[in-house]
Order: C-alpha cells, then sequence, then structure tokens
C-alpha cells in the first residue's frame, strides 16, 4: 500500500532505523500484541545480524522482567554489546540508579524505563540527574481507550490508569532524553504505525519519539516519521526475513526521506 498521509511535520534530518529485540529468557521472541510469543532466535546472534544489515541503533528489552519481579540478564546485554559497535538501549526490570550503573557497566548507552517508573515518577528525574537526560528513555506501552490512549506496564499486560498524553508530558517535565512510543494494539499486527498516537505525542514532544508497533514496509515506516516519528523501531518483519535493513532504508529514500547509508 502507498503512503497517502500528508507532510504534516518536519521530518528529522536523519531518519534512525532501529531493530527490537524482545527478550524473554535466553531468547529473543515476538508476539502479536506483546502475547503468543514465538523464539526467534538467540540476542547474540540477532544482534550481530541487524549491526551488520546496517542498523543505527539496537533496542534490548526484557518483556518479562517486571513482570515476574526479576532484574536484567546482564550476561545477556554484555554478549549483545559485544556484537555491535551502534548505540544499545536496553530496559525491562530496572528499578534502582544501582540498577541503571549496572546496565550501563554491562555495554548499554542508555536505558528505557516504563513500569517502574509509572509507579515512582520521580525515580525519572533521579535518573536525569544522576547519569543525564541523553541516556534516560521513556519506555510507553499505549493501548488505545475511548478518545485517548491508556499507559500499560509489565510489557503491555496490565493497566495503569494513567493516559499517555499526561504521563508523557510530566516525563518530559522530569527530564527524559527520549521517548520509546509502543502501540500495544499495532504490535505485531503488521497493520502500520498508530499515526494518530505519534501525531498526538509529537506535537508537543522536545525530544525525540521512537515509533514501534505495526512496521509493514519501508512505506509504514515512512508514515511514521511524516506523523512526528524521529526514529523507527521494528521486529517482525526483520526477525522473520520479510524486508532486511538496506531494503527498508532504500525505500525510505526513494521517499525522499533522509537516511544513514553506510554500513559499519
Amino acid at each position: 500500500m502507498a503512503s497517502v498521509l500528508p507532510l504534516l511535520y518536519t521530518v528529522p534530518v536523519k531518519i534512525r532505523v532501529i531493530p527490537r529485540l524482545d527478550i524473554k529468557g535466553p531468547n529473543i521472541v515476538k508476539g502479536v500484541r506483546m502475547e503468543g510469543l514465538r523464539v526467534v532466535g538467540s540476542p547474540a546472534m540477532l544482534a550481530r545480524t541487524y549491526y551488520e544489515q546496517g542498523a543505527d541503533e539496537l533496542l534490548a528489552l526484557d518483556i518479562v522482567a517486571s513482570l515476574y519481579g526479576r532484574s536484567l540478564d546482564l550476561d545477556i546485554i554484555r554478549s549483545i554489546a559485544q556484537e555491535v559497535f551502534i548505540p544499545l538501549t536496553v530496559g525491562g526490570g530496572i528499578q534502582s540508579l544501582h540498577d541503571i550503573s549496572h546496565v550501563l557497566r554491562a555495554g548499554a548507552d542508555k536505558v528505557a524505563l516504563n513500569t517502574f517508573a509509572l509507579r515512582n515518577p520521580a525515580f525519572l528525574q533521579e535518573a536525569v540527574r544522576e547519569f543525564g537526560s541523553q541516556c534516560i528513555v521513556l519506555s510507553v506501552e499505549a493501548k488505545r481507550r475511548g478518545e485517548g490512549w491508556e499507559a500499560y506496564t509489565e510489557g503491555g499486560r496490565e493497566h495503569s490508569g494513567r493516559d499517555v498524553v499526561e504521563w508523557v508530558k510530566e516525563a518530559l517535565g522530569l527530564g527524559v532524553g527520549e521517548i520509546l512510543l509502543t502501540s500495544v494494539d499495532r504490535d505485531g499486527t503488521k497493520t502500520g504505525y498508530d499515526v494518530d498516537l505519534l501525531r498526538t505525542i509529537a506535537s508537543f514532544a522536545t525530544v525525540p519519539v521512537i515509533a514501534h508497533g505495526g512496521a509493514r514496509d519501508a512505506a509504514s515506516l515512512a508514515d511514521a516519521v511524516v506523523a512526528g516519528a524521529d526514529a523507527v523501531s521494528l521486529s517482525w518483519i526483520l526477525h522473520f526475513k520479510e524486508c532486511t535493513i538496506p531494503q527498508l532504508k532504500e525505500g525510505l529514500a526513494e521517499r525522499s526521506l533522509s537516511v544513514r547509508r553506510s554500513s559499519p
């Protein structure tokens, strides 16, 4: 399907294409709307594959750490970090400044915070003060509720009762440096990103927004950028070899969108 969205926002100078690795135990998994998880492969192997394809950054999120009340497996994070030489954002189960420090020492460049931050918003401010805003990413798992969206926790499983727009505005006031905006409704569906959600957040966000959930092809990535995303995150179509990062970047370039074309 061709992109039909009008150009409503100024697109970023260089669009970042960011594969996302959802971790459960020793494996990378992928489901639909964060359910029905299928094993895809090993974290280190996939990280290396996407790095060699020309990924601009990498996301590695333990999607069950908070649900099970456990910490990240730092050995897995180290194994990923050893395979790539691009920025790595890591999240899942982080509940203290001590946890952040360990994750950074394991090789991460940034940390993504969701569940614990929603329950303890002041933690975001503490993390920013300790590590700098460029290191702290607000991870938002959004589900449509009426005319708006509710923020979810524990890998899109639990209600928070918080409106996504209100929560993002509060987090921006606490100093976060980036927003990872996941549409749980679109995750794994290959129906395109939630452009209404992206437009809404991008209309007031003062930091970069990474869109995730619903990637289908280069046209869907372009739609997300036009709606206000500074970067696009994707997993299913890469994991199951429906396309490659070079193919997606070529498709974005054909739509007059600027991408980083250099190989690692």
